[in-house]
This record gives structure tokens, sequence and C-alpha cells, in this order.
């Protein structure tokens, strides 16, 4: 699920009333990190801002400020994103290394990279198969024997991973993680869809989470993306031929975008990621 790994931190804020400071405290021990400038960015009514910046000197940097919401930001190098992280109050500590990134101090951000670490396991796991499929053909074993074999562990991580996500963004529908990771697994579709797990996040939702501005929008033109492609219009009602041309659904079919709306654009980060 690479797609996921690049969209995370651009989650939507959620506007919980809240009035303190963050401090956030980074090491780095990356020698391409020394001596540049680091920026907390969020998206803000479709557009990435700058929340804050800092200097990194001699592999430490800081971040510190005042604190009106509690928010997903993304760290970024210049125009590179580095990692996600929620800006909240309290004391929060980032270790960047060569091997890996990690958020540290506060129970979002603990809650999140708990989630991540689960995650990437999966992922590691998949990519593994990959390994296992060549190691299995050089020791002689029938192709099919082989495909059957690692498509059955294929799909028992897939499952997997399907469940870990869900469960998450259930656990989280009233804190900023469960609108993030629902950006997360929305953002890598190049238009807005219905899948079976969003409608089962979706029907287990609370109103909170789905009057979050991002999910609202995504759910609403993916419900409509949806009516297009069975032939009706988004009330239910048949839809006129000049309004949907042929070649528009063989368009939705193919997974080209198909609407302007600036949120059918992909606004993501490399974010989670090793």
């Amino acid at each position: 699920m690479k797609k996921i790994t690049y969209a995370l931190a651009m989650a939507v804020s959620v506007f919980a009333s809240c009035t303190g400071s963050y401090n956030v405290q980074g090491s780095s021990s990356v020698s391409a990190l020394d001596g540049s400038k680091l920026y907390l960015k969020a998206i803000k009514n479709n557009e990435l801002k700058n929340i804050d910046s800092c200097d990194v000197v001699h592999g430490q940097f800081n971040f510190n400020g005042t604190l009106d919401t509690v928010r997903m930001v993304n760290l970024f190098m210049d125009d590179q994103s580095i990692m996600p992280m929620v800006l909240e109050e309290g004391e929060i500590t980032i270790k960047i290394d060569n091997a890996s990134q990690k958020v540290s101090g506060t129970p979002l951000n603990e809650k999140l990279y708990d989630f991540l670490d689960k995650h990437n396991r999966l992922d590691n796991q998949m990519n593994e198969l990959a390994h296992k499929q060549s190691q299995m053909m050089l020791d002689g074993i029938d192709e099919d024997e082989i495909n059957q074999k690692l498509s059955i562990e294929a799909a028992q991580i897939a499952k997997e991973e399907d469940k870990l996500v869900t469960s998450f963004i259930v656990d989280n529908f009233d804190n900023v993680l469960g609108p993030g990771v629902f950006m997360m697994i929305t953002s890598g579709y190049q238009y807005p869809i219905l899948t079976p797990q969003i409608e089962d996040i979706m029907s287990k939702a609370t109103d909170k989470f789905k009057s979050n501005p991002y999910v609202s929008e995504y759910y609403k033109i993916a419900s409509e993306n949806e009516a297009r492609m069975q032939g009706l219009e988004p009330d239910g009602t048949p839809t006129p031929t000049q309004a949907q041309p042929q070649e528009t659904i063989d368009s939705i079919s193919a997974g080209q975008q198909v609407n302007n709306s600036p949120f059918s654009q992909k606004v993501l980060t490399d974010s989670i990621k090793k």
C-alpha cells in the first residue's frame, strides 16, 4: 500500500478548541539534513501552508510556538517531505537516522507511530514475497505452484493491512488521526471512488468524522462518480445521454480523472517511509 506512504501528513485539521503551546526537539544523524532549513507544513483551504521553520545545527533542531488547534503536519526539508507528525500540546521528540524516523512524547504521536510501525511491517512482508518468489524459482518449484502459494500469502497480508487501517480510523474518528489516515488511503486514487473498505468505514462513522471537510467532500464526489458509473445521476435518476457521454464512463472505468474539483487533485506528501 505504497500510496499510503505519500499522504498522511497532508491530512485536514480538526478544529478542536485548544489553547497552549508546542515544543518540538529534533535530532538527526543524517548528514544531508545538517545545515538545512526545515519546515512544518499543513494543508489549509486546499493549499500547503508553512506553520513553522528552523535550521538544523550540528544535527539538532527545534520548533516551538503557540498552538490554537491540534493538527497533522508534515516535516519538510525545502520541498522534500520527510515525515508526518501531530502538532499538539506537549514536548514532542523527533529522531531521524538513515534507517527510520520516529516522533514520540505526546499521545497522538505515540499512537500514530505505533500504527506506522505495524503498517511498515506489513509492507515489508509484502515486499519479501518478491524475494521468496525468486528463491522458489531457483529451487526449481513449478511456477503455477509458486503463484498459487504466494497469492494466498499476499491476500492474507492485504487482509491484515485492511483490518489494521480500518480499525485505526474507526478508533480515531473524533481526532485528527482518523481523517488523516482516511486521506492517506484515498489520496493515491486517481479520482474519488468508493471501495468496500471506504463504505465500511463510512457506515460506522461518527457525525464529527463525516463532517470533516476532506472526508465530506471525498465521499460526496466518490458517490457521484459511483452513480455515474452506474448510469445514474447522483440523485438516482437515469442520466441523460447528453450529460453522461460514454467516453466519460470509459474514462472513469479506466481510472482517469474526470472532474476538475481541487479536491480531486492529489494533494500528497512523501511521508510514511523508511
